[in-house]
């Protein structure tokens, strides 16, 4: 698996993170509510955009697409964007915890109309930001990210 930077593939539901994260502001995390707890920040059940768009336009085609899933009770098969090889580790809730902000590993998502891999998220490219990390803010955890082989291969 090499780096898929560009790879921005053709999603089942015409998508926009820059009206739902930019122009609306919302949060990364009310539809991705598991990166905070969890290794994966997950795609979110249809129950999410369903909470808005059973009443938010409604007549528009992408969101009768999402509403015709949710009413058959059919998940939506979302292209994987973002992916790392099965032999490296990665927790979306230790690098939330340590300040570490969405955009530094997904790019500007907030502008975004169909979400891209901007970063190559090679292992040169993660420990690059580890050892640039040096002494985190005084807001963060107390130490230094790892850069040893153990903390993303276990």
């Amino acid at each position: 698996m090499g780096s898929q930077q560009g790879y921005a593939p053709v999603q089942p539901v015409a998508f926009s993170h820059a009206l739902h994260a930019g122009e609306h502001k919302l949060d990364c995390r009310y539809c991705h509510f598991g990166a905070e707890k969890s290794r994966h920040a997950g795609v979110p059940p249809l129950e999410v955009c369903m909470n808005c768009h059973s009443q938010v336009k409604k007549d528009s085609p992408e969101v009768q697409k999402l509403a015709s899933a949710f009413e058959a009770e059919q998940p939506i098969e979302w292209v994987k964007v973002h992916r790392l090889p099965d032999h490296a580790f990665f927790s979306h809730a230790s690098h939330l915890s340590a300040q570490v902000k969405c955009q530094s590993c997904h790019g500007s998502v907030e502008t975004m109309v169909r979400i891209e891999q901007v970063e190559p998220m090679t292992m040169g490219w993660c420990l690059e930001c580890h050892r640039s990390m040096g002494k985190p803010p005084p807001e963060a955890p107390a130490s230094a990210p790892p850069t040893d082989c153990s903390a993303c291969h276990r």
